[in-house]
C-alpha cells in the first residue's frame, strides 16, 4: 500500500507537470510567428536553473527521488524553451539569453555541484542544495504577486486564467502537505508561499469575476498564461504591459 508521503509526491510531480507544460502554448506561437516578439528570456533561464537545483537537491538527499525526477523533467522543458529563444530571438535579445544560459545555466550550477561534492559532506550539500532551491523558488513565485496587482487595478480577472491559478494553488497545497509529512522545510517554505498566494489568486477570482464574454484575443491569452507561469515579477512587467495595450 502507498504511503501517504509517496502519493503526496506523486500528486506534487503531477501538478508540477502541468505548470512546467503551461508555457509550451506561447512557444508553439513564437514558432508559428517565427519570433520571440515582445517576451523575456530570463524568466526562462532563471527557471531552467531552478529546476538544476531541485534535480541536484532530490539526488543528494535520501528518499527524494520524486523532486528529483519532476524537476529533471521540467528542466529538459526550459531548455527547450530557452533553445527556442536562442533560435528565434533578434540578435540583440540572443546575445544577451547566450550570456545569461552560459553564466546561469552552465558555469553556476557546474561550480555548484563541483564545489559542494569536493568539499562538502553529504549533510552540507543536502543544506547547500536546498537553500539554493529554495532561494531560487521563492523568487520565482513572485508573478502571482504581479497579476493580483493588476487584478486589483483593473477589477478584472481577464488576465489571472482561473485553470491555471487553481493548478498553482493545488501544486502548492500537494507539496506543503507531502513537505510537512517529511519535515522538509526547504520544500515547505516556498511551496506554503504559493499555497497562499495561490488561495489569493482564488479569492480575488470570486472577488472580481464576472459573466461577460472575454474580449481577449488569442494572442492576449499567450501573453497571460506567461505572465502568470514564469514566475517572476520584475522579469514579466514588460510582458504585462504588451497584454493590458
Amino acid at each position: 500500500m502507498l504511503s501517504l508521503i509517496t502519493i503526496f509526491g506523486l500528486l506534487g510531480n503531477i501538478t508540477t507537470g502541468l505548470v512546467y507544460l503551461a508555457p509550451v502554448k506561447t512557444f508553439w506561437h513564437i514558432v508559428q510567428r517565427g519570433s520571440t516578439e515582445e517576451f523575456e528570456s530570463l524568466p526562462y533561464v532563471v527557471k531552467l536553473l531552478n529546476g538544476y537545483m531541485w534535480v541536484y537537491y532530490g539526488v543528494v538527499k535520501p528518499n527524494s527521488i520524486l523532486v528529483a525526477t519532476v524537476n529533471g523533467f521540467g528542466a529538459v522543458l526550459e531548455l527547450v524553451y530557452v533553445i527556442i529563444f536562442l533560435i528565434f530571438a533578434p540578435p540583440r535579445a540572443r546575445a544577451i539569453t547566450a550570456v545569461l544560459f552560459g553564466v546561469l545555466d552552465v558555469v553556476f550550477p557546474i561550480a555548484a555541484v563541483l564545489i559542494t561534492q569536493m568539499s562538502c559532506n553529504r549533510e552540507m550539500q543536502i543544506t547547500i542544495a536546498g537553500f539554493l532551491s529554495l532561494l531560487f523558488s521563492v523568487l520565482t513565485y513572485g508573478s502571482p504577486l504581479s497579476i493580483m496587482k493588476t487584478v486589483v487595478r483593473t477589477k478584472s480577472v481577464d488576465y489571472m486564467p482561473f485553470l491555471l491559478s487553481f493548478i498553482l494553488f493545488i501544486n502548492g497545497l500537494t507539496w506543503t502537505v507531502y513537505a510537512v509529512l517529511t519535515r522538509d522545510w526547504f520544500i515547505g517554505i516556498p511551496n506554503g508561499s504559493g499555497f497562499v498566494l495561490g488561495t489569493a489568486q482564488l479569492v480575488l477570482y470570486a472577488m472580481y469575476w464576472k459573466p461577460e464574454k472575454s474580449k481577449r484575443t488569442s494572442s492576449d491569452d499567450g501573453c497571460q498564461t506567461e505572465n502568470l507561469i514564469a514566475h517572476s515579477a520584475p522579469l514579466l512587467d514588460k510582458n504585462e504591459s504588451r497584454a493590458e495595450a
